[in-house]
Formats: C-alpha cells, structure tokens, sequence
C-alpha cells in the first residue's frame, strides 16, 4: 500500500530509507513541488519538523531532505529533491514549519544552496563572516589557513601584549604545500616559506639520560658509554677458604 502522500504530490516517488526495522517512508519529489508536500505532509499528520540537510552528489547535484515526524501517529517520514549543481535553489518551508529556519540557513551556508522565501536573509550561522566558500561541499579544499590568512587580527593562541612574538605557522597534515598549491603555488622560495614559517629546523636526538647518584639531584644528559667488560677471574681465589 503506497503512502498517502503519493496520491497527494504529483510526481512523488516512493520508497523506504535505510535501517532495517526504524527504515522511513521516503518520498522523492520535484523541486517545484517542495513546498507543497510539505504542506501536504502537516494536514495529513506530520506536525513536527525534525531537521533539514543536503548531500552533495558531485556532479548529479545536491539533494536536499528533510525529516517530518507525526506526534499523534508516532512515525516519521524523508522527503527528498534533487536540485542542479550550478544555481541550486529550493522553495523554503519556513512558512509551513518555522523550526525549518535555522537548518536552511545552515544548508545555504555550508552547501551554498538558496531557499527563496526563506524569511528576512540567509545570514552566517556557524562561520565567521569573512570565512569564503561553503565547507561541505565535495570539492571544497580544506587549506584556507594555507591560501589565506587567519582573518583576525592575532593567529588563534597568540599573546594580545603589544610586540609578543607571533606564533610560528603550522601545516596540519594533509593540507598542501602553499608553493604546489593556492594563490602562491611556484612563486615561493626556500627564504619566502622560512619567512612564513613553512620550514623548520630539524629535531635533535634526545640525549640518554642517567640515573642521578643522589636521588634529590636532577638526571644529568650524557652521552652513550662503551659498554664495561666483566674483570677477568683470579685463578687462585679457587677453592680458597
């Protein structure tokens, strides 16, 4: 038996999500009819709005769902739309679920997806208003430490007493070298990445450490010592008394 939203969505296509026994109903629908199977879904039940998200299908686009869930019939049901890569925009549902505010601006700004009719403006949710791009996207590089710097006036951890020396630039593991890649890529020498930080002095070898005769002195650092030959044995100590 089909779901009663398919009779009430043109266009809908149903089938069930993942997750064996608590798998949803799930509802493909048209982007122009977003947001009326919302509507749809609220007469027929679902009152209560859980959250909204994208996946990004690279080259297929994004899809965008949402969870509704009845709290009279005690079940819930996905709906999802598939939306092109380049302008991808959505009618929002903030008119038939308020709670869908904060969850469209957090998919417009991490994905960069519009929801037109969204009340007032898709404003910075979690990122710093400089901050460029939108970071769950597949092709989004994560090296914007590398590319560009930290927008605010001190590196994070540094001393705000005037002249304290700033803290040297780390590469985290996995992000590029600025010379192979970014805005820099070929342009910078061994002396223009020493200036920014990007090379450092090797480690020394720790040096072995002894024990301290007096338990109250600190371990003095010395260097590795030959080991010691036993003494040879005293033939005449044999059977001495």
């Amino acid at each position: 038996m089909s779901h009663p939203l398919v009779s009430l969505v043109p266009g809908a296509v149903e089938s069930a999500s993942d997750g064996g026994a608590y798998a949803r109903p799930t509802l493909d629908v048209p982007a122009a009819s977003w947001l009326d199977a919302h509507s749809s879904a609220r007469e027929i039940g679902f009152n209560f709005f859980d959250w909204l998200s994208a996946v990004d299908e690279l080259a297929a686009g994004f899809t965008v769902v949402t969870h509704l869930w009845s709290t009279s019939g005690r079940n819930g049901i996905l709906l999802r739309t598939k939306l092109a890569r380049d302008g991808a925009a959505v009618a929002s549902v903030v008119a038939v679920y308020p709670g869908a505010a904060w969850h469209e601006r957090e998919t417009h700004e991490m994905f960069g997806i519009s929801f037109p009719g969204h009340p007032g403006e898709l404003k910075p949710l979690l990122l710093a208003p400089e901050f460029q791009g939108n970071p769950l996207r597949k092709d989004f590089i994560l090296a914007s430490r590398v590319a560009k710097d930290w927008p605010g006036a001190r590196e994070p951890g540094e001393s705000a007493a005037e002249g304290a020396a700033k803290r040297q630039k780390m590469r985290p593991p996995g992000v590029p070298d600025p010379n192979e890649w970014g805005p820099k890529a070929g342009t910078l020498g061994q002396e223009a990445m020493a200036a920014d930080g990007e090379t450092r002095p090797p480690r020394r070898a720790p040096a072995r450490r002894t024990a301290p005769a007096d338990p109250a002195e600190p371990a003095a650092a010395s260097e590795p010592s030959a080991p010691i030959e036993p003494a040879p044995e005293d033939p005449t100590e044999d059977g001495a008394q």
